[in-house]
C-alpha cells in the first residue's frame, strides 16, 4: 500500500506544478513584474508550491 500512496502524492504535486506553471505562463511580463516574479523563476516558483500543496 505504501507505494500507492506514495504514486498517489507524486501525481498530485505533478497536477499541482503544471497547473501553476500554466497559470503563470498566461500571465504578461508586466503582471508577473507586479508580483515580483520573473518569467524564468516560473518552474521554481511551481515546484515549490507544489511540494508544499502535496505535503
Amino acid at each position: 500500500m505504501l507505494i500507492w500512496a506514495f504514486l498517489a502524492r507524486r501525481l498530485r504535486q505533478w497536477k499541482a506544478y503544471r497547473e501553476t506553471v500554466s497559470e503563470l505562463a498566461r500571465l504578461d511580463d508586466r503582471s508577473l513584474a507586479d508580483m515580483n516574479i520573473h518569467r524564468s523563476e516560473i518552474g521554481f516558483i511551481a515546484s515549490r508550491a507544489a511540494k508544499e500543496q502535496a505535503a
